[in-house]
């Protein structure tokens, strides 16, 4: 796979690994999100050439629909056809593993199908989580949360750690709650001084996983978890089985992946102002 001018290659990591970007055509806020045009190129295409520019041995699109396909075996991206009746994303993983044949230790990364401006050295750190973290059936990422705003927003994800870095739950709520600073007006701030004080540091989830591929083809059969129902949240199901999540903490935000049309605006013009 030709990695974008832009994109320098990465060395690789010192674990093969897999990526797989799940893409289906029937998104409900954007039809046929997969093939939108970001910078000349459908979207899924981006993200795979993102993903290539990686340390990954393999990037495969794992697809619902024959357009994707087409789109991707136009500019040489690996892809393969899934069914199209998969409850979540997860479930398209599993069938594409077992048609790659990866089980075992073998490590796979599920890199979303809108993330255009996904890092490739993300993608590199949380492969390299699950070398480092035996114990780990899944790697994830996450980074500083800087306002009181993300903070309660429950559409952003935090995180708590323990010592080794691994997680101890994910919620919508804001965690960890700062109880004996709940009444103080900083807690409660929606004015542009909203920085979180000094001394308090919850972290916000970045939605990129890696997997052990045994893990993976196993996640779909679990029984959903109580917690994952309330929390709309699939990786708290891995918690409730007994599945420890490592955690990578990077140093800024990644780049905004397209769930909207409002997103999809905002990308096109930060991947033009890089070309």
């Amino acid at each position: 796979m030709t990695a974008p001018a832009s994109t320098p290659l990465l060395m690789p990591c010192s674990v093969p690994f897999t990526v797989l970007i799940p893409a289906r055509m029937a998104s409900s806020r954007l039809p046929g999100k997969p093939l939108l045009d970001i910078a000349g190129l459908p979207m899924v295409v981006q993200v795979a050439r993102r993903a290539g520019a990686s340390g990954a041995a393999r990037v495969v699109v794992a697809a619902d629909d024959a357009r994707i396909l087409q789109a991707c075996a136009a500019h040489n991206i690996e892809a393969l056809a899934t069914r199209a009746d998969h409850p979540s994303g997860s479930d398209r993983l599993a069938e594409a593993c077992q048609q790659l044949g990866l089980d075992g230790d073998d490590i796979v990364v599920n890199v979303q199908g809108d993330e255009p401006l996904i890092a490739p050295q993300l993608i590199n750190a949380v492969a390299a989580l699950l070398a480092a973290h035996p114990e780990a059936s899944m790697g994830t990422a996450a980074h500083a949360i800087t306002t009181l705003e993300e903070l309660h927003n429950p559409n952003v994800v935090k995180v708590v750690l323990d010592a080794r870095g691994l997680a101890h739950y994910f919620s919508r709520a804001p965690i960890p709650f700062a109880r004996d600073h709940a009444g103080q007006d900083w807690w409660h701030s929606t004015s542009n001084a909203n920085a979180i004080p000094q001394g308090f540091a919850p972290l916000r989830h970045i939605g990129i996983y890696s997997y052990r591929a045994q893990f993976l083809r196993q996640f779909p059969t679990l029984a959903q978890a109580p917690t994952e129902v309330i929390e709309a949240l699939e990786q708290l199901r891995a918690l409730w089985h007994g599945h420890r999540i490592a955690v990578h903490l990077a140093a800024s935000a990644p780049g905004p992946g397209v769930d909207t049309l409002q997103d999809l605006q905002r990308v096109r013009q930060l991947m033009a102002a890089q070309q």
